[in-house]
């Protein structure tokens, strides 16, 4: 929770979805990224990402492909589990206790609605702390078995919740850009349809009078 001390080395998750046809659904939660990433860079800082969802490798890989350090494809899970979300969380804590990065912030987005969905970025290592986070109120407890063993058992299992979390809401969110995306699709078809009708009417009505006009023309002339 409290990280190696330093932010030297961050290490970027970025979660995206599998598919597109979702408007800018996957390329807003790319640009946050690519964002920090370009910002910690000028700082002089260390970037590394893992890609969990095949279109954010797919965009990030064109600028950042040396960078990429593994990518987690979900293309074949059909219902999202907490297991998907702890394999992933285990890759952390791993990747941490080798020492491959310092910070490392989550990249998802947030369902607010199905017409709005929100990129957001989260801390997981070290752990963000609010300041009114309050104490236990002087109460003292007695833990079995004792602090060390629950902690080891809850603190990574903290950064899978919040994982799964995270990959949660980018479903919903994904479902509601799909949906949104498809709506505009739909509804732009219709336009474009209505205007080429109403194109071909008007043509097909100035070819029939111009012909008719000739016909008349041609009899009189007779």
């Amino acid at each position: 929770m409290t990280g190696t001390g330093s932010s030297q080395s961050h290490l970027l998750l970025v979660c995206t979805g599998e598919r597109g046809l979702c408007g800018p659904f996957n390329s807003a939660i790319v640009r946050l990224a690519r964002d920090r990433a370009n910002s910690l860079l000028a700082d002089g800082k260390d970037v590394k990402f893992l890609c969990v969802g095949r279109k954010g490798f797919d965009q990030l890989k064109r600028h950042f492909e040396d960078r990429i350090i593994e990518t987690v494809d979900l293309r074949s899970v059909r219902q999202l589990k907490f297991e998907n979300a702890s394999g992933i969380g285990h890759k952390i804590i791993a990747l941490f206790k080798a020492g491959q990065f310092d910070v490392c912030t989550l990249f998802f987005s947030r369902f607010k609605s199905v017409m709005a969905q929100i990129p957001t970025a989260r801390q997981l290592i070290p752990a963000v702390i609010s300041a009114d986070a309050g104490g236990n109120g002087g109460a003292v407890y007695e833990y079995e078995p004792d602090e060390a063993d629950i902690l080891a058992e809850l603190l990574p299992r903290n950064i899978s919740v919040q994982i799964f979390r995270a990959l949660l809401e980018n479903t919903a969110s994904f479902y509601g850009a799909q949906m949104t995306a498809m709506d505009n699709a739909t509804r732009n078809a219709g336009d474009m349809i209505r205007r080429q009708t109403l194109m071909y009417n008007r043509t097909r009505q100035a070819m029939i009078t111009k012909e008719l006009i000739e016909i008349i023309s041609g009899a009189e002339a007779v």
